[in-house]
């Protein structure tokens, strides 16, 4: 199998279109052969990953880098950052506005679950540019 690359530009407040990116991957690994855990552990990642920039940033972009032992997820935001990166990795401890929970998202657990489904998690973040979050999952 041959390393892949795959692009995706998530766009801010557009909650019709969040989650359209996870759901490609997911198709592309399973077609792929990776197992399902693997991939349930890369939808996860992704998703959260995408609600994220949708609700908190100005949009950005989804990097997935496939490797045949690993999937390597990077999320580029264009956003306000995070101030306290440490308080935003509490479960529930959330930024999010009120359209954004009234349509049963922001309920604080987005960079938890993120860190939680994969197996090495970087977050690289300066206020008022933006953020990456960088996540790898290893195949099982």
């Amino acid at each position: 199998m041959e390393d892949l690359h795959l692009e995706y530009e998530i766009i801010r407040g557009d909650m019709a279109r969040a989650g359209e990116a996870s759901a490609a991957v997911k198709q592309v690994l399973r077609k792929m052969g990776f197992d399902s855990d693997t991939i349930r552990r890369v939808a996860i990642c992704m998703y959260e990953g995408e609600i994220n920039m949708v609700i908190h940033a100005d949009g950005g972009k989804a990097g997935v880098d496939i490797a045949p032992d690993h999937v390597t997820v990077t999320l580029t935001d264009r956003g306000p950052g995070i101030p306290d990166v440490e308080q935003a990795m509490q479960a529930g401890f959330t930024t999010a506005g009120e359209h954004a929970r009234d349509l049963g998202f922001g309920a604080g657990m987005g960079l938890p679950n993120m860190k939680k489904h994969s197996d090495h998690m970087t977050i690289d973040t300066a206020i008022g540019v933006g953020t990456t979050v960088t996540m790898v999952i290893n195949a099982l």
